[in-house]
């Protein structure tokens, strides 16, 4: 089935633990991504569901799979933790795709590891329909994120404040490296483990800071100009990660550990919706600052390897912190110029931009909604369909006078116009009330509309008239106010 060349498992012992998953008792395969396992090369000849479940929910383990646990730290809220490490997740082992990329192929809740602290490793039904959901509808989104190929219920009951069924997720990811992997080794002072790592982190995804003066910095560079452009994306999508942790930061630049996520419904900049986050410190509006602040502390592990002199170091590192904030605004104004259909840039965008969230804050519009009904607006629809998305319209007219200004700058027919911002602006997203309803029927043994949704998500540009009922923001009584972390 797998093609495994582990590269992660090479590396010194220091850097991972020997796993084996848990038995699971009674397996039953709930969705595999037939799509994502062809791209990645897998071969299913005679792989039939039973196969598939006994495979991914590691009852069996494949030929040439050699299971670890990730050693890594993280600063948790703003608090660090010096050992962490995957407490229910295990690598099985790497793959290179058709297109010659490494993917990592990790089992989520397939029991305990080295690094469980006590914890029963294993991934209740709801976190797993949640990651493989919001997974897959980022990918259809073109915004870079770990992919789901598989779900299985494990026919287990995992404790958690009730008793609730057991299930594994696969996760493919471009590697599972985090800020706090390069945390683990510099906290033990192990300046040659975090060389070590920096040079496998570069071999595997940064190759061209090899042609570099300093390849640490380079490598350094380029993580935090992922990372500020990969922000700049959820903000354009109305996505709150709800756990920005530096243990859930990838290296690689993708979007990882979908936990207490969620997508906006009204706009707010101070909405938060994770349980944990108890005081705001991961809302929709600073997620690029805890981005910045994230990649401190990975320069902070990099230090020795940037410079012998600490203080040069300090400043290479604050270079690319500052460089970190350009990025990010400039890939911010490129993606919102582009939701509102605006070509070129002038000095007047941002506050174009700004008055608008401002206006929608005020008018408690709903994020998705009012940016495809705009698209809409400038193909020649009613401005009046766009007002009444608007609880209050104080200065909105003129907010639309002013944009309707904007988009003459560019010449352009309003088909083309409203084409180019339909195809930023989704008309599906990952909606946490139906991501809740998904999982409150496949609790109860019911996953025909999981599967709607996933199907449904993987076209969010298209206005399908069967999907329309998918499209529709929550009423009052179906708002979700609060996500949970899968643990």
């Amino acid at each position: 089935m797998f093609a495994f060349d582990n590269s992660y498992a090479r590396l010194p012992q220091v850097f991972h633990r020997p796993a084996k998953p848990a038995a699971a008792r009674a397996p039953q395969l709930i969705r595999f991504n037939h799509r994502l396992a062809e791209t990645l090369g897998l071969d299913l000849a005679g792989a039939d569901e039973t196969r598939l479940a006994q495979v991914f929910s590691g009852q069996v383990i494949p030929v040439g799979a050699e299971p670890l646990a990730q050693a890594y730290a993280g600063h948790q809220f703003g608090h660090f933790n010096p050992q962490l490490g995957d407490g229910r997740a295990l690598l099985l082992g790497e793959v290179v795709s058709t297109q010659g990329q490494r993917f990592d192929i990790q089992l989520k809740g397939s029991g305990p590891t080295a690094f469980s602290r006590r914890g029963d490793g294993m991934a209740a039904l709801g976190p797993v329909l949640r990651e493989y959901i919001v997974s897959e509808a980022f990918a259809a989104l073109g915004v870079p994120a770990t992919r789901a190929l598989a779900a299985v219920a494990t026919g287990e009951q995992v404790v958690r404040e009730t008793m609730l069924p057991g299930a594994v997720f696969t996760r493919v990811a471009a590697s599972h490296i985090r800020v706090g992997t390069f945390q683990f080794f510099a906290a033990e002072g192990d300046v040659d483990a975090v060389r070590a790592l920096a040079d496998y982190v570069i071999d595997r995804h940064y190759p061209e800071a090899r042609a570099g003066e300093n390849p640490y910095l380079g490598m350094l560079a380029m993580v935090a100009e992922r990372q500020a452009t990969l922000i700049a994306r959820w903000l354009s999508i109305g996505f709150i990660h709800g756990v920005m942790n530096t243990d859930n930061m990838a290296i690689s630049g993708e979007t990882i550990d979908f936990g207490p996520c969620a997508f906006l419904d009204d706009y707010d900049p101070r909405k938060v919706f994770s349980s944990i986050d108890q005081r705001g410190r991961y809302a929709y509006a600073n997620q690029p600052g805890i981005g910045q602040w994230n990649i401190a502390r990975l320069a902070e592990c990099l230090l020795p390897l940037l410079d012998a002199d600490e203080e040069k170091a300090t400043d290479a590192a604050n270079g690319v912190l500052k460089d970190f904030g350009d990025v990010f605004q400039v890939a911010w104004l490129q993606a919102f110029r582009e939701k509102l259909g605006i070509v070129g840039a002038t000095e007047g965008d941002r506050a174009l931009i700004s008055d608008l969230l401002d206006l929608m804050h005020k008018g408690e519009a709903d994020f998705a909604l009012a940016f495809r009904v705009l698209s809409k607006v400038a193909g020649g629809a009613d401005e009046a369909v766009f007002a009444a998305l608007f609880a209050a319209r104080d200065g909105l007219d003129d907010w639309l006078c002013r944009w309707r200004a904007r988009l003459a700058d560019g010449g352009r027919q309003p088909a083309d116009i409203q084409a180019a911002m339909e195809a930023v602006n989704p008309a599906l997203i990952a909606r946490n009330h139906r991501i809740e309803e998904a999982i409150a029927a496949a609790v109860y043994g019911d996953f025909s509309f999981f599967h709607r949704l996933v199907d449904a998500l993987t076209t969010p540009y298209v206005d399908d008239p069967e999907t329309a009922y998918l499209r529709v923001p929550p009423t009052p009584d179906e708002r979700v106010t609060r996500t949970f972390c899968g643990t």
